[in-house]
């Protein structure tokens, strides 16, 4: 990791304070390292969680980026941010619930190039709205899904929790993928 990377996520973060993310019961502790429930008997990820994935991302300006289990919407705040107005990011979630507890969060930063939608149940990610140059994906999974990794753009990164590792998976130009395995991690499963 570069110290231009560092410093361009942790300015993202700092950009998307995780409190205006979090339910009012909970707020007094978005400083906490660990993850925090939200609605739906989900959470907000651990902020040195975040800071890993996002490292491992890389998201360049103007990247086209989708958020799986986007939750609270923390995450694809920051994501925006980070790809800045040229770019774009569709949060996905698959609680109704959820998924107005997140457009109502991202409505705090105003960052009207991403947004959050419902995700259809028994499809994984938003094919039509592909490919992606980045995929975050931000629930856990026994196996690596081919329909994530098919909307994956060539040159493209996906970072997202495999067999209790955090993989990144990368397409290079002629799109084959390539994978490396992270450090021990625990998230929701994904649905």
């Amino acid at each position: 990791m570069t110290e231009q990377l560092e410093a361009r996520v942790e300015e993202a973060i700092a950009a998307s304070p995780r409190r205006d993310f979090l339910p009012e019961k909970v707020k007094d502790r978005a400083d906490e390292d660990r993850p925090l429930p939200i609605p739906r008997n989900q959470t907000n990820s651990q902020p040195t969680t975040v800071r890993d994935m996002l490292y491992l991302l890389d998201v360049p300006e103007g990247a086209k980026v989708l958020d799986v289990g986007s939750g609270s919407a923390w995450t694809t705040a920051i994501l925006a941010h980070l790809t800045g107005p040229e770019g774009s990011v569709l949060g996905l979630e698959i609680e109704p619930e959820l998924v107005e507890f997140g457009r109502a969060n991202l409505a705090k930063v105003d960052r009207p190039w991403a947004r959050v939608q419902q995700a259809v149940k028994g499809k994984l990610g938003h094919a039509s709205e592909g490919p992606f140059d980045r995929i975050l994906v931000s629930a856990g999974s026994r196996k690596l899904p081919p329909e994530l990794v098919s909307q994956l753009a060539p040159g493209g990164i996906m970072v997202m929790p495999v067999a209790g590792q955090l993989w990144r998976v990368t397409k290079d130009e002629n799109g084959k993928a390539t994978i490396d395995r992270f450090g021990q991690y625990l998230f929701v499963p994904l649905r």
